[in-house]
């Protein structure tokens, strides 16, 4: 299995380069040759709910190019052997029924209570494998505006041949998503707190990554929501879950999302034939993705706006490149037309046949913080249930999609504890949701945050001062 890049310009690569590199060189993502047929006839399919977590994960990461290396790597990141501690619980992502063919699909088991853990416990595998083999250090850079930064030090901390620079928006996360980021303890850990929205901090990595010496010298590497291990690990879920209800045909899911990259790994699975159908994307009142499937139009606002759901205040939605991609058929000069023109003016009208091959797959709800709260309440008063602010965003948005999800069953997906939102969830609720033993020790620990301006030379000099890549 070979990896393109969107944009055309740039050298196939192996799964396993994709996975180091994060983003090709010519800026665009990188997207396997073709989508391979996993559980390909009923009875596997049928079995896919039986099995472990972590078969169904080796054998996707076998189709798409690890090779001999797969179950290996996915027991490492999902049945790690005693005395190694498990990340995550027997079952990695639970399906939770909240109403007649409806369920929550539970996705903030792991060690820092985010969907992210699933594909970021792969990921330090993943790398132990591939730098090992090279001989190689990184410095990987992560872009936060919640749980990727809690996620990714998770994996990452103590690792001895990555450095990972954590950059957060100052004052943009809640103190549990922060102390995840800064109470690591681990020296090859840094977090960095900018001072500017989590688009401001996205930015800076592209230009560090697009600053073709500097990336060089500094081994980079990504491990946002672009990297397509990420894409790999998090297709597994739907796989798992749609699999297991798919008995009386399609599965539909709501997704809340502000990158993309979750709802269009639901998209990669269903083109390896998992029994899914509709995507509904929830976004908050940061809408980029509701104005595109919607009107026709991607275009940023002018900044994001802060909401009871931080992780999805995006506005530049870096994964919606690779649908799009598929959307064009393919097509990287028509695709890198558009982006030119997204660079200049902020914004790109969507071909008509690519739109509507969007709109066979994809519908959008855009969700406001106060009918966050009234899901929140529903949820609630209604079965016991406690959500996030971003798992109300996906109910609301389900309740509430345009024309209605009528098939069911339907699957929201859950991606982050509530205790990683006390305040807001005990206030709307009534309810104060605790930590998981696991991580009941977080207020106590030590911090270490380095405050930076929202500049790119800034952030270069401390990585310079830091990387053991560097040379």
């Amino acid at each position: 299995m070979r990896y393109l890049s969107t944009r055309g310009q740039a050298p196939s690569v192996s799964f396993f380069e994709a996975v180091l590199a994060g983003m090709a060189p010519d800026g665009g993502l990188y997207a396997p040759e073709s989508f391979p047929i996993v559980f390909a006839d009923t009875a596997e399919r049928a079995n896919v709910a039986s099995m472990s977590f972590s078969f169904t994960a080796s054998q996707v990461l076998a189709a798409f190019g690890a090779g001999a290396s797969a179950a290996h790597l996915a027991s490492d990141a999902y049945l790690p052997n005693p005395p190694a501690p498990r990340a995550f619980p027997m079952h990695v992502a639970p399906l939770v029924q909240i109403g007649p063919g409806e369920w929550v699909l539970e996705l903030f088991h792991g060690p820092s209570l985010s969907f992210k853990d699933i594909a970021m416990q792969l990921i330090g595998p993943l790398y132990d494998h591939a730098l090992a083999q090279q001989g190689r250090r990184l410095s990987v850079l992560c872009a936060t505006s919640g749980d990727t930064g809690g996620a990714a030090v998770e994996a990452l901390k103590g690792r001895e041949r990555v450095d990972l620079f954590v950059l957060t928006p100052k004052g943009r996360v809640s103190e549990v998503q922060r102390r995840f980021m800064t109470t690591s303890g681990a020296a090859n850990v840094h977090a960095l707190e900018i001072d500017g929205d989590f688009d401001a901090c996205q930015a800076i990595v592209k230009a560090l990554f697009a600053d073709a010496a500097f990336a060089a010298r500094a081994q980079l590497s990504g491990v946002n929501s672009i990297n397509w291990a990420r894409i790999a690990a998090q297709s597994v879920y739907y796989h798992v879950a749609a699999n297991t209800l798919s008995a009386h045909g399609p599965v539909n899911f709501v997704v809340p999302t502000g990158n993309f990259g979750d709802a269009y790994s639901g998209w990669v699975a269903k083109q390896m034939g998992a029994p899914i159908g509709r995507i509904v994307l929830a976004v908050n009142a940061n809408d980029i993705l509701y104005r595109a499937v919607k009107t026709g139009r991607y275009e940023r606002a002018a900044r994001s706006q802060a909401t009871l759901s931080p992780a999805m205040d995006i506005q530049v939605a870096s994964n919606f490149e690779r649908i799009l991609f598929e959307a064009l058929g393919r097509d990287d000069a028509a695709l890198r037309a558009l982006y030119a023109g997204f660079a200049q003016s902020g914004g790109f009208e969507i071909p008509p046949a690519a739109l509507a091959r969007l709109r066979e797959d994809f519908d959008a709800v855009s969700v406001s913080d106060a009918d966050t709260e009234k899901a929140m309440q529903a949820v609630y008063g209604d079965v016991g249930y406690v959500a996030c602010p971003h798992t109300a965003v996906a109910l609301e948005a389900l309740w509430t999609v345009d024309p209605p999800l009528d098939a069911r069953p339907v699957v929201s997906l859950a991606t982050a504890h509530p205790a990683k939102f006390p305040e807001t969830v005990a206030r709307i609720t009534g309810v104060h949701p605790p930590l998981p033993a696991k991580c009941a020790d977080l207020f106590s620990r030590s911090e270490s945050l380095a405050p930076l301006p929202a500049d790119g030379e800034a952030v270069k000099a401390y990585i310079r001062a830091r990387s053991r890549a560097w040379s």
